[in-house]
């Protein structure tokens, strides 16, 4: 079996507009109920160890 190979070359054009979407994103981040710190949204916050106004961890 022989390697794989485009019958035809891809313009620039065509290879950037495959290329346009790969572009990264700042995370989301939302207020903590509890502490008010920036945390992501559905994550135990990492600054009181709560979760949806409940303490779920003990943070030192």
């Amino acid at each position: 079996m022989g390697a794989i190979c485009p019958k035809n070359k891809s313009s620039k054009s065509r290879r950037d507009k495959r290329r346009a979407n790969w572009k990264m994103t700042a995370p989301t981040l939302v207020r903590c109920s509890k502490c008010n710190a920036l945390c992501v949204p559905h994550m135990v916050c990492k600054n009181c160890g709560s979760y949806n106004k409940k303490q779920v961890i003990n943070v030192d």
